[in-house]
């Protein structure tokens, strides 16, 4: 087993990102999803160690207000599309210049407009995502700010305990969290066209959270769907996801 090394450097206002990083060779920059890490998502459940193992260097920022990066509380530190800003900010420090790029959900979401930022990586990975996912972001987004509204008095069956119960065992803190969510911006399935590069959807068998990803396939210019075993929540504990990243990268 590898060790991921930590590192820590300024994002987009001067934001202190903790990026972890693991094996050595082709640089892989992968963005987690809402509430998550670079531990949860990319680490604990061996995705990131098939990659190293694979030949990759993969490099796993945890965004800002999650995992072991900044919350700052200041609504100024979180302007519309911050986490692109981030992801920009990340790859000119490390002078990338030829990498590969993916995310899952929420990060699918940053990767995306990166690329329409000016990001060019060689391959796009999309995990747990579908074209109606990166649209509509108001009304998923009102979802989460509810349960942080409502988080002292969500109970067992209420359609917002899951949210709460991953909020509270992440340590999310809420105040950063319900700022960031106001920062996200959408994509219209018209500025698919722009993503070029060939991309993986890969997204699990019941996972419908973010709407169709066979669909955000078939939007894409150049893309494949590979479906793997779980929902949104259980899709990344998979080793099937790993598997998958790894053919699509070295094909």
């Amino acid at each position: 087993m590898l060790d991921a090394r930590i590192e820590t450097m300024p994002g987009y206002g001067g934001c202190q990102l903790a990026v972890h990083r693991l094996g050595s060779g082709r640089p892989l920059l992968l963005l987690h999803g809402l509430f998550s890490s670079a531990q949860i998502n990319w680490i604990k459940f061996g995705t990131a160690q098939k990659l190293a193992v694979a030949g990759f260097e993969v490099i796993m920022p945890d965004l800002r207000a999650h995992g072991q990066s900044e919350a700052p509380h200041d609504p100024a530190a979180y302007p519309a599309d911050v986490l692109v800003r981030d992801a920009l900010a990340v790859v000119e420090q490390l002078g990338l210049t030829d990498f590969d790029m993916g995310g899952f959900s929420l990060g699918s979401r940053t990767a995306v407009r990166s690329v329409l930022a000016g990001l060019a990586p060689r391959k796009l990975i999309l995990g747990g995502m579908g074209i109606e996912g990166l649209g509509n972001w108001a009304r998923r987004s009102a979802f989460f700010i509810d349960a942080i509204d409502r988080y002292d008095e969500i109970k067992h069956g209420d359609p917002a305990f899951i949210s709460k119960s991953f909020m509270k065992s992440q340590k999310v803190d809420r105040v950063a969290a319900r700022l960031l969510l106001a920062s996200v911006d959408d994509t219209s399935a018209e500025d698919l066209a722009a993503v070029t590069m060939p991309t993986l959807v890969v997204c699990g068998a019941d996972d419908d959270d973010n709407g169709s990803a066979p669909a955000l396939a078939q939007a894409l210019p150049d893309a494949r769907y590979v479906e793997i075993p779980g929902t949104h929540m259980s899709s990344v504990t998979q080793a099937a996801l790993g598997q998958a990243m790894v053919a699509f990268l070295n094909a």
